[in-house]
């Protein structure tokens, strides 16, 4: 064990993760830098079209000092985004030490310190490496002087590179060996390993990625999953080199792969504790902390004949992705379907995206919204997820709505957008403090007014280079109404959403003229209209196709044309009356699409 190092690569995005990722296992000689591709982590076909890490990926390296002895790094390569910070942490529990990486040009940014403290929660060895110096515009001494002011982070042991070309990543594997602790724990006590990630294979079943916090695993033993309480033979074990190289046994303070052929994809959970069935731990581990999705919406698919297929493909995608969750609901509109939820929107667009590139599943998502409590006046509190299961009015004492904090870091060339920006969102600042030219704003906001569009307007506003970063905060009492959508005066469920008085009428006259431009067109006229309770508050009319019934009159007294007309209205309105309207499901598509 006093030879193994375990750390995690942590940093804002696109600040060189995955980058230096490659240069360390060049180093190690565990790929060839003129046959590897790279970001060679990144396995996904979607982390490399958008160039950013959605999953965590862990590489055992072997690295040799000037004496000859050989040294083992686990190496834990994270995201950066917001959304998927829940593998950052998942990451840090597994490992002792982490190395945080700073763009030596754009300095310090919001996930940079929203990582960095999770980091300190860990209660982690913590060293600065600043990236990118063989940029022009990189500021070494800025950027030094920017962390130790706003983390109160000392640099003495920090390194300088660039990931890019390859300078300064040789004095990196020194480092880690002097100042980075090892593994802790018991070799010689009953078998804890801690479920740090899993995912399916077509071939293998449910594999786990585990962290021996004591014990020993080994081949051929009977293993339990003490949260599931099911029981199997450990199958396979190994590491990845980044190949999978199987091995007998994971020692204590080592990372690898389990497979134990189990095939039911909910046996095997993430933060789940694995211990021997001869001789069981007392106590599971500590496991990561609950997670909350803060996002929701539901998920059709396009085809009611795929519904199955979408059931199993949303079951393999939870596995794989602990932090996404799916329960099934009906939609009069759309049929029978799923309610999902999710960290944020990019983490919705990614499963989508999944789910038509590896299922070939083509799905109609539902706008998305927060999670709200309904709190009766009876007392009881109620979270509500979907429009449609809003409870009567009149058994309703308040409604109350998540808040976040969130902590944006912009130029201050652009800072008064980002408050007016804040301001308007209904948001609450907290405080504002200048770090050299930067400023750091931290702001109480309401969740619903973050997720449709406000990180567009923020790259808008700062002309791309704010940086922003979040945390629940709880809830709080807000005047929340149920915006429905009537087509020709019935109800459209699926179209339906939740808003705060304030931008109800606004987010409703949009959605009906989406609607309209988008709806085709009947044999009589269709009134669009948005509601809140029996009060219209924006309306669209569209047009009927009209035929000319007067085409053959050619001539004659003007009564015989107005007896034509009046004919067909007479018929139209009746049809209106006991007409419904065929809105085919690529409609329902168009308007949710653009509503995102």
């Amino acid at each position: 064990m006093e030879s193994i190092r375990n750390f995690s690569i942590i940093a804002h995005v696109d600040h060189g993760k995955s980058t230096l990722a490659d240069r360390l296992m060049e180093l190690c000689g565990a790929i060839d830098k003129n046959k590897s591709q790279a970001q060679a982590l990144d396995s996904m076909e979607l982390e490399r079209e958008r160039g950013i890490t959605i999953k965590s990926q862990t590489v055992r390296l072997s690295w040799r000092d000037e004496t000859g002895k050989e040294w083992i790094f686990n190496l834990l390569d994270t995201p950066g985004h917001v959304d998927f910070s829940y593998e950052v942490s998942r990451a840090l529990a597994a490992c002792e030490s982490v190395l945080l990486l700073v763009d030596a040009c754009q300095g310090v940014e919001a996930q940079t310190l929203a990582h960095l403290w999770k980091a300190v929660e860990y209660d982690h060895v913590i060293i600065p490496v600043f990236n990118k110096i063989d940029l022009p515009a990189a500021d070494v001494e800025r950027v030094t002087a920017e962390l130790e002011e706003t983390s109160g982070l000392h640099s003495e042991h920090a390194l300088t590179i660039s990931a890019k070309t390859g300078e300064g990543v040789a004095a990196i594997a020194p480092l880690l060996v002097k100042h980075m602790p090892p593994p802790q724990g018991d070799p010689h006590a009953p078998l804890q390993a801690l479920v740090v990630d899993s995912w399916y294979d077509s071939y293998l079943g449910a594999v786990a990625l585990v962290c021996i916090k004591a014990g020993v695993l080994e081949r051929h033993h009977r293993i339990r999953f003490m949260a599931s309480q099911a029981e199997a033979e450990v199958e396979k074990l190994g590491f990845f080199t980044p190949r999978k190289q199987e091995a007998n046994q994971l020692q204590c303070g080592e990372i690898g792969f389990l497979v134990t052929g189990i095939k039911n994809i909910a046996l095997m959970r993430v933060g789940d504790t694995v211990t021997s069935v001869k001789e069981p731990a007392s106590q599971p581990l500590a496991g990561f902390k609950p997670l909350r999705q803060v996002v929701f919406c539901g998920m059709f698919p396009h085809d009611a004949d795929d519904y199955d297929h979408l059931k199993e493909a949303l079951g393999r995608l939870s596995l794989n992705d602990a932090s996404f969750s799916w329960q099934a609901e009906h939609s009069a509109a759309l049929g029978h379907g799923f309610r999902c939820g999710f960290l944020g929107l990019l983490h919705l667009e990614i499963i989508a995206e999944r789910l038509l590139r590896e299922f070939n599943l083509e799905i109609i998502t539902t706008p998305p919204s927060v999670v709200y409590h309904v709190i009766g006046k009876d007392g009881q509190r109620q979270p509500l997820h979907n429009p449609s299961a809003m409870p009567n009015i009149s058994a309703i004492a308040h409604i109350e709505e998540p808040w976040i904090e969130a902590t944006i870091v912009v130029s201050q060339d652009h800072i008064g957008g980002v408050l007016d920006l804040c301001a308007s969102r209904r948001g609450e600042q907290i405080r504002l403090s200048w770090s050299g030219k930067r400023a750091i704003a931290v702001w109480r906001l309401p969740l619903a007014e973050v997720v449709y569009d406000f990180h567009d307007q923020l790259k808008s506003v700062s002309r791309g280079f704010a940086s922003f970063d979040y945390e629940m905060k709880g809830f709080a009492t807000a005047d929340i109404v149920v915006v429905s959508i009537l087509l020709n005066g019935e109800r459209v469920d699926a179209l339906s959403f939740m808003s705060h008085r304030q931008y109800a009428e606004r987010r409703g006259r949009k959605m009906c003229e989406r609607l309209k431009a988008i709806i085709p067109r009947q044999l009589f006229a269709v009134p669009i209209q948005a509601a809140i309770g029996g009060r219209i508050i924006a309306r669209e009319t569209l047009s009927a196709m009209r035929k000319d019934v007067t085409a053959k009159c050619y001539g004659g007294d003007i009564t015989r044309k107005r007896k034509l007309l009046e004919k067909q209205k007479a018929g139209k309105k009746r049809m209106k009356r006991f007409g419904s309207i065929d809105l085919p499901s690529e409609a329902f598509f168009a308007v949710l699409k653009d509503d995102k």
